[in-house]
């Protein structure tokens, strides 16, 4: 049987990155914007990049530069190093999954995005998937796990058939993905993929969410999650489609 999302996911809104606000010293993917958006009531969407050590690391983006005080790709640095990195608005550092499983210890639901570690969603992933598993193991609070990247979705299965997964889809739009290929595209916006990953769900992107793809698959019974959802008048238009919402930039509403 394929494992279906915890109710929590689909009830509460989804904190993106956490309930990150610079201004008020909260950067993105940080323990303190986790805190912020478990104050709030919302669950927590996370984002995982891989040190150089082989640990999971609660991050966005693959280089450091626009997130940190520091510069190059994260999977160079250990993640001792990564930890004594500052996070720009903030005064902490790049935290390990381990850490921010035990700061959550099960009290909001995490919705858990396995960044690209291939660099063109294609087959070599696998250190990253591990390491996620691996801090898993044994945690009883309501998560999610997802990915771009199809061959991750499909390497989870096999790691950890009991979780529930789900593909990050989108347009994509060639040119708003550039560097990935325009063939690479146009294989990933069919969302071909979802029954092969043993999938139960999408999180697809907010101005998309009309796509017929999208209807088909919630028509036979998939989850529809969005992202990312910005202003009050955006999550009402897609909360027509979506079950739940990934958002930023303002405090969603409860009980939509």
């Amino acid at each position: 049987m394929i494992p279906r999302l915890h109710p929590d996911i689909l009830t509460l809104p989804l904190a993106h990155r956490a309930l990150h606000d610079v201004t008020d010293g909260r950067p993105e993917n940080s323990l303190s914007a986790i805190e912020a958006a478990i104050a709030h009531g919302y669950g927590v969407e996370i984002d995982l990049q891989l040190s150089a050590d082989g640990q999971a690391m609660v991050f966005h983006d693959d280089a450091l530069d626009r997130l940190a005080e520091g510069a190059g790709p994260v999977r160079a640095r250990t993640a001792e190093d990564l930890g004594q990195i500052t996070l720009l608005g903030g005064a902490e550092g790049v935290p390990t999954l381990r850490a921010v499983l035990d700061f959550v210890a099960g009290r909001v639901p995490l919705l858990i995005e396995i960044k690209d570690q291939d660099g063109a969603m294609g087959p070599n992933i696998g250190a990253l998937e591990k390491a996620a598993v691996a801090d898993l193991t044994g945690y009883t609070g309501p998560f999610g796990l997802m990915s771009f990247n199809p061959h991750s979705v499909a390497f989870m299965a096999e790691l950890m058939p009991h979780a529930p997964r789900g593909l990050v889809s989108s347009s994509y739009d060639p040119a708003k993905w550039h560097p990935l290929p325009a063939a690479v595209c146009d294989a990933l916006r069919p969302i071909a993929d979802f029954e092969r990953t043993k999938s139960s769900f999408i999180s697809h992107e907010v101005a998309d969410l009309s796509n017929p793809r999208v209807a088909e698959l919630k028509n036979a019974g998939a989850d529809v999650l969005c992202w990312t959802v910005k202003t009050a008048d955006e999550e009402r238009i897609a909360r027509d489609v979506a079950q739940n919402i990934t958002f930023e930039g303002y405090l969603a509403q409860h009980g939509s």
